[in-house]
């Protein structure tokens, strides 16, 4: 059995749980122990997959196609470990599965109650995340606020879960605020206590407290949260604020976090290194040599968190090419007339993501037409692949009215239309083209240049797809269609002539980009936005260009994410 640590939170939600627990993850890795991390979410959805990116933010898939919290997203980045749909666990699936057990009988007419019914389903998801695996490490964290009522039968599973397993193999971590009052000038203690006092009133005392600040706690400070919340003053650890949240598990390493956690874990004390996360992601993306514009162009821009991966994976893009990324996030329902265009001025590349729905479509149309005829390097993912054929077809092949069959179903030239398979699906939760698909890259296209590689793996998110009736005219029109399914019956990637950089994906690269790998697509993107930037003439990017005399080198001998 795997030693287990679980991460809750208190006083406020958004305070970092994930980074959290991912920073710790990637110091125990840095010790060759092996680490799994799962979320455990309150809300009753089965998953998020049907919710409003306004309130829960990106939905982040899993390779075997689960559709989960984007806190796995960071799970992935600062970790060498991949999830899966074990990783992440709603009150929604553990009550649908309780439920389908009564209504089977399985409980042989007895009362089905939250304890103890709802609390051993928990436990067993829980324990499902290293069924058949080997592991020495399992972090979960757990969603919501401590005082949420949603949350609670999650908290009373983990309190059992630790007095089945013991102290020893089992520990609680507790990120906690400590305000600053700017009109009295001094951090605030109060909040952690009481969050603290909320939680052993369940009956979890917390081992370890993180606490999050924009001032440094002193001893002092520390030695009194240690006191009133019943802790050792070295298991206080500070959460400052900080430039990049890469730099997370330096600073809690910096106060021998893995020090307390090994200790209380019996688990044999190992330096481990962050020598190479220092000097590959946090010193490239704090002090990066160049600096470039990139435009992305989406409908739900006022969130920061519903295009988490893909604003990470342009960073991502930028410590590969020893670049900062400046994102001009752009509002695609405010793209349309010939002024608005001036909001692209001085961008040196041009993201449309995914979405769904009508909203904002003919803004990223218009946003397309620019990058093509402008000649601005121009990325597009999932949805951004489809309206860039529905803005050729329109512009370059004057089919007037071309559009997908999700928005007009009587459209003249249904350029995007549904799979043949989708056709009947009447349930909207799960029933997408989800997880990972193959794809065969053809040679002499930018694809191939990016992954150095004719077969490749990407995750989907997606019901409509490429219309096969219009490859032909397409093709002869200069639109490439450089990858394709190993059946050749589904698009999976585009390319223009003649442009120097215009590609599109049917697929999320986003998810599986990393900041010390870079996923080859952004990573190339962001280095032919450097050249754009620097009015050099498209060269093959493979072999290296000049920035004003400066190199920029875009890594290629990384590799690629292959299948």
């Amino acid at each position: 059995m795997p030693k287990h640590i679980f991460v809750t939170g208190g006083v406020v939600s958004s305070l970092g749980k994930g980074i959290a627990a991912a920073s710790i993850a990637r110091i125990l890795e840095a010790k060759g122990l092996k680490v799994a991390l799962q979320k455990l979410d309150p809300y009753l959805n089965v998953d998020p997959g049907t919710m409003n990116p306004f309130q829960h933010g990106e939905v982040y898939v899993t390779e075997d196609g689960a559709e989960t919290d984007l806190d796995l997203g960071h799970y992935e980045r600062f970790t060498h470990g991949t999830v899966t749909r074990e990783s992440n666990i709603t009150s929604g699936q553990i009550y649908y599965k309780v439920i389908t057990r009564e209504r089977r009988g399985d409980y042989l007419g007895g009362t089905v109650q939250v304890v103890p019914h709802i609390t051993n389903a928990i436990k067993e998801g829980i324990r499902e995340l290293y069924k058949n695996k080997r592991l020495d490490v399992v972090i979960t964290e757990i969603g919501g606020t401590v005082g949420d009522i949603e949350s609670l039968p999650f908290l009373e599973a983990v309190r059992q879960f630790r007095h089945e397993v013991g102290r020893e193999n089992c520990l609680f971590i507790h990120l906690t605020l400590v305000p600053y009052i700017k009109a009295a000038g001094e951090l605030k203690t109060k909040p952690t206590q009481h969050s603290v006092g909320t939680l052993r009133e369940i009956g979890i005392q917390p081992d370890i407290l993180m606490c999050r600040t924009e001032k440094k706690i002193d001893k002092a400070m520390k030695a009194k949260i240690a006191l009133f919340c019943n802790v050792e003053t070295e298991a206080v650890i500070e959460a400052r604020d900080v430039a990049s949240i890469y730099e997370v598990p330096l600073m809690i390493k910096e106060q021998e976090i893995d020090k307390v956690i090994c200790q209380k874990l019996k688990i044999e004390y190992k330096s481990g290194s962050l020598a190479a996360w220092k000097k590959n992601v946090v010193e490239k993306s704090l002090h990066p040599k160049h600096s470039v514009k990139i435009a992305v162009v989406g409908k739900y821009i006022e969130l920061q968190d519903a295009y988490k991966s893909i604003y990470e994976a342009l960073k991502h893009g930028g410590i590969a090419n020893d670049s900062e990324v400046v994102i001009k996030k752009i509002n695609s329902e405010k793209v349309g007339s010939a002024k608005s265009l001036e909001q692209f001025k001085g961008v040196s590349g041009i993201l449309v993501p995914g979405g769904f729905g009508m909203r904002g479509v003919e803004g990223k149309l218009q946003a397309i037409q620019y990058a093509r005829e402008k000649k601005v390097p121009f990325f597009g993912i999932c949805l951004g692949m489809q309206c860039a054929a529905i803005e050729f077809a329109r512009n370059a092949l004057d089919m007037k009215g071309a559009h997908s069959t999700e928005f007009n179903k009587k459209t003249p030239f249904p350029v995007i239309s549904l799979l043949e398979e989708q056709q009947n699906v009447k349930d909207m939760g799960g029933t997408m083209r989800l997880g990972a698909y193959p794809c065969l890259v053809k040679k002499d296209t930018l694809a191939y240049k990016a992954y150095k590689a004719e077969e490749i793996s990407e995750r989907h998110r997606h019901r409509y797809e490429f219309n096969n009736e219009y490859r032909e005219k397409f093709q002869k029109a200069g639109m490439k269609l450089s990858g394709l399914s190993p059946n050749g019956k589904l698009v999976e990637m585009i390319e223009l002539e003649g442009h120097p950089w215009f590609l599109a994906t049917q697929a999320h690269p986003e998810f599986k980009s990393k900041p010390d790998k870079a996923h080859p697509l952004f990573r190339e993107f962001v280095c032919h936005a450097l050249l754009y930037q620097e009015g050099q003439s498209p060269k093959s990017v493979a072999a290296g260009s000049s920035d004003k005399g400066k190199e920029i080198k875009p890594e290629q001998e990384k590799g690629g994410v292959s299948a």
